[in-house]
């Protein structure tokens, strides 16, 4: 056992004991690990913009405010980090009920939630960090750096407890004198938003699926002469033929340019479905050019795992190879060539059918660059997959025309996806549960890094009445993302679908279309705020509690 500065001691097998610390980054930022064996070991930072910010220790005199205890136990190491009476805790990403998460418990393991209620712990993205807020007004924000599950409990009052597979560093900033500064201090670690094309802050109509071309058009038509602002259509997986990427139906989308032309005339942009489940079969070219580049997630005896999804049999793009990541963005560079604006990254989590865990065994092998963490399980990629799959889709997207602003919306994340993607919060309900819910799971986004985030406006799963999708329209037109989007099972859900009075003196169709006119003569402010959040690291829809003296920028 050795004695080192400040008190702090190192050895290799200790197992419990107050985390050893550095300065990183800048004034106020620390970085613990449990010894230095551990910090040595670590595995480089998938949410850090660069893994160096993180381990590259900096010169600075003073010491943490609070220092986290760590106990190892089983393999797994458990991080304590206790806070004053008092403290309320916010952040943890994509959850469910209530904005303020004390008392709640969480686990990071990107799942296909469709089903999701108040209570339940695992939705679709990963987002290991906690936002402190002290009883005398400042804020301090935890990031536990690991991909893997990860369990935050934060039902013991004013304590913040994180589990997961040894090792990983845990990331503090501050305390500042607000949550806005934490939020500005953590987007110099894991980076802002990109910078949106302000198309895509206008109103997003979707459905799944308009079934056709023609369809499409009807739709692009009612808005112009209903006079309800829209500004982009989006086409969800049936577009494609028999559920293929980078292909179209040749019947009911046979000519995507000539529709996509159509749309540009009438003000419109269009966005389309990009799928990670590749259908297994000879011929289709995406398969040919993925076989001959030896591109797929394998299976633990080195052949391509094979996993069902909407094509049938598929395999998997292996993201956390450059070359994967090259050989995608390439795919997508030249389907942007059929006027595609906006790309939809789905069922990344990754998504399966027919099994009990709807996602691959966590076995299977990735054979990952060294510089993110080299040949790895699945069960350490599986909560980044979704990102790395963004961020191709993104680069692909700036291959195909560097003038022009990429987007991308993905279903799935991690923390620090915001560089490449929007995100929505899944298949919800039309319930009035859910409206409610939409505006924590917003906010709790934004309180973790991902600033551009909207519900599907009137619920995904069920039919809305005309009352609850007019209010759940008035409240989503001022939303940072804001886009309709239904089922297929579930009636039309466009804003003159329904014919029923929201109230005595108006219907939901005038309803929303003074909602969606509102949002457009805010759309100055909003890009506004768009603009600060990619140049600061601020959300763009805050809790009334950043009001005052904590709107900072």
């Amino acid at each position: 056992m050795a004695n080192t500065e400040e008190g702090k001691v190192v050895t290799a097998d200790v197992t419990s004991g107050e985390m050893l610390y550095e300065a990183i980054l800048e004034e106020g930022v620390f970085r613990f690990d449990c010894s230095v064996d551990d910090r040595n070991a670590a595995f480089p930072s998938l949410s850090f913009t660069n893994s160096k910010l993180r381990d590259t220790p900096i010169m600075i005199h003073k010491v943490p405010s609070y220092i986290p205890t760590f106990q190892c136990l089983l393999g797994q190491q458990i991080v304590k980090l206790e806070f004053p009476v008092g403290t309320s805790f916010y952040g943890t990403g994509e959850v469910t009920g209530q904005l303020e998460r004390t008392g709640k418990r969480v686990f990071t393991w990107n799942s296909a939630a469709g089903d999701y209620r108040p209570e339940t712990t695992s939705l679709y993205q990963s987002h290991p960090w906690v936002l402190s807020v002290l009883p005398n007004g400042e804020a301090l924000g935890v990031l536990a750096d690991t991909t893997r599950r990860c369990e935050i409990d934060l039902r013991s009052e004013c304590r913040i407890q994180f589990t997961a597979l040894a090792s990983f560093p845990v990331i503090t900033f501050g305390p500042f004198p607000s949550p806005t500064d934490v939020l500005i201090s953590l987007s110099h670690a894991i980076g802002t938003i990109f910078m949106p094309p302000k198309w895509s802050l206008g109103y997003h109509q979707c459905r799944w699926s308009y079934m056709s071309d023609k369809r499409v058009k009807e739709i692009a038509t009612t808005f112009r002469e209903k006079g309800i602002p829209c500004d982009v259509i989006w086409m969800d997986i049936d577009y494609m033929d028999g559920f293929r990427c980078f292909t179209f139906d040749k019947e009911r989308f046979s000519d995507p340019k000539s529709l996509v032309e159509d749309l540009h005339h009438n003000g419109f942009k269009a966005v389309w479905m990009l799928d990670p489940g590749i259908k297994h079969e000879e011929g289709y070219f995406v398969y040919d050019s993925g076989s001959k580049n030896d591109v797929w997630i394998q299976k633990a005896d080195g052949t391509p795992f094979v996993g069902e999804v909407w094509p049938g049999p598929c395999v998997f793009p292996d993201f956390t190879q450059s070359k994967v990541c090259s050989w995608w963005a390439n795919l997508v560079k030249d389907f942007i060539s059929n006027g595609v604006d906006g790309l939809w990254n789905d069922m990344n989590e990754p998504t399966l059918f027919k099994v009990v865990t709807k996602t691959m065994p966590e076995n299977n092998i990735h054979r990952g660059d060294d510089e993110i963490g080299g040949c790895q399980t699945h069960g350490h990629y599986h909560n980044v997959y979704g990102q790395l799959m963004a961020r191709s889709t993104f680069e692909g997207m700036k291959l195909a025309d560097k003038k022009k602003r990429p987007f991308v919306l993905t279903r799935a994340a991690f923390i620090g996806s915001q560089r490449y993607a929007a995100t929505w919060t899944g298949d919800n309900f039309s319930n009035w549960e859910h409206l409610h819910m939409s505006i924590s799971m917003v906010l709790q986004l934004g309180l973790s890094g991902q600033p551009f985030s909207g519900p599907d406006i009137g619920g995904f799963d069920g039919n809305a009445t005309p009352k609850l999708f007019g209010r759940w329209m008035g409240l989503g037109a001022m939303f940072p993302f804001c886009r309709g989007h239904s089922e297929d099972k579930s009636l039309d859900h466009e804003p003159w679908s329904f014919g029923e009075e929201v109230c005595p003196a108006l219907a939901c169709e005038e309803v929303c279309r003074l909602a969606l006119k509102r949002r457009y003569r805010l759309i100055p402010h909003l890009y506004t705020l768009f603009y600060m959040a990619h140049t600061k690291g601020t959300p763009v829809a805050t809790p009334a509690f950043f009001a005052g003296r904590f709107l900072r920028f």
